[in-house]
């Protein structure tokens, strides 16, 4: 049974581990760090950096791409997101008060995308790359699908 998600706690979570990961690091969340962080969070989906700018400009004040670039990079390098190269979006990380390789689950139906963090897939990966000879440089595992919700549907339907 598919248990009720409660999604502003998930976004007053991650925006309170946020917080807390960037004070013991001694960086800064900037306002608008914070404000991308969170419009990033309001769904488990891709979000693009074009739809940032969008989201966050008003009628008086348009944000430039290279501002919300710079944020989105700062978020990259704390570990606070995910950069979805398949979609060219970013998603973000449930678990960012430590480095992870991440395997991320999208669903090809509702776009939804789930983390995985398992260190024996990137343990894997990494002994096979040794086999091979082949040194890794950057690691992307995508996994496209159908979420439970969608695979539920698709039975109803």
């Amino acid at each position: 049974m598919e248990h009720e998600h409660n999604h502003d706690a998930c976004i007053d979570e991650a925006l309170a581990r946020a917080d807390q990961i960037c004070a013991k690091r001694g960086v800064k969340l900037t306002p608008l760090r914070r404000q991308v962080l969170e419009e990033i969070w309001q769904s488990h989906e891709a979000v693009k950096a074009y739809d940032l700018i969008r989201q966050l400009s008003s009628a008086d004040h348009t944000v430039k791409p290279p501002t919300v670039y710079r944020a989105l990079d700062f978020l990259l390098e704390q570990g606070l997101i995910h950069r979805i190269e398949s979609l060219n979006g970013f998603v973000g990380c449930d678990r960012p008060h430590k480095r992870h390789q991440s395997q991320l689950f999208i669903c090809r139906a509702c776009g939804q995308v789930s983390e995985c963090g398992d260190d024996s897939v990137s343990r894997a990966l990494d002994r096979e790359a040794e086999r091979q000879g082949f040194l890794v440089g950057e690691r992307i595992v995508e996994v496209r699908g159908l979420c439970a919700r969608c695979q539920t549907q698709d039975k109803v339907n």
